[in-house]
């Protein structure tokens, strides 16, 4: 996978790092990417996915832009209301990054369809709001032993892990969060959420999923990041594998 000429200037600042360097950047360029919800965690994780160079960003979601979602979906415009998040998210995304290829999947994923909608990527993103989704995109890449990184957020909190949960030392989301963690009456348009917290754990997702395909620093995986921001405090959990868990253990 090479370089063009215009791809070396833009890509420059992440080339000079030792830890990323042109063999990174290629990487980068060669690898495909399928980021689940295009929302307030989904919107900014595209930007700068798109923005580092991924060669291939499938955005899959079924919602349409409303207006109670442009105080955090930095992707979206006024005049977007009303129209497909995938599409608009796609063309936004091309306006950004003219090398990357956008595919917009329209599709609400769910059990029936996850293993045929995420077959081929190399990284997984899920950055949606409920339980059913979550668990559905969790099993399925863990059949597909692809790297997932999950992120959710609340009202001022949010948390993100990597999940490997095929490695005999590496937890599944399942080992995480159980069986069935949905909480009625709990979500978003209930309970409300911070707009910048979505920034800052979308981009931290995307940050993962670059560590997933051009690794630098610290594994990741088997580790639970839980951001405070009432008190700007940020700690990070080592998530142990679950013996007992039915999805993984076996």
């Amino acid at each position: 996978m090479t370089l063009s000429d215009a791809e070396l200037d833009r890509y420059a600042r992440h080339i000079v790092l030792p830890e990323i360097g042109g063999v990174g950047q290629a990487r980068l360029k060669a690898a495909r990417v399928a980021v689940v919800g295009a929302g307030g965690i989904g919107s900014p994780a595209l930007q700068y996915l798109a923005a580092a160079g991924i060669g291939r960003l499938t955005i899959i979601d079924d919602d349409r832009v409303d207006r109670s979602n442009l105080q955090r979906q930095t992707l979206f415009a006024t005049a977007d209301a009303g129209q497909g998040k995938a599409a608009t998210a796609a063309a936004a995304l091309h306006r950004l990054n003219p090398h990357v290829a956008v595919i917009a999947c329209a599709s609400r994923i769910d059990r029936a369809n996850a293993a045929s909608l995420l077959a081929g990527h190399d990284v997984i993103l899920d950055g949606t709001d409920n339980f059913a989704t979550r668990l559905a995109v969790a099993d399925a890449a863990l059949g597909l032993r692809i790297p997932l990184v999950a992120a959710a957020v609340g009202r001022f909190e949010g948390q993100l892990g990597v999940f490997r949960g095929w490695e005999t030392d590496k937890p599944c989301y399942r080992c995480f969060v159980g069986a069935d963690p949905e909480t009625p009456g709990i979500n978003c348009a209930e309970q409300g959420v911070l707009g910048a917290l979505t920034g800052m754990l979308g981009s931290l997702a995307a940050l993962e999923v670059i560590r997933a395909i051009a690794p630098f620093g610290e594994d990741s995986a088997g580790k639970l990041l839980i951001a405070d921001t009432l008190a700007l405090r940020f700690r990070t959990l080592i998530l142990p594998k679950d013996p007992g868990c039915a999805t993984c253990a076996a």
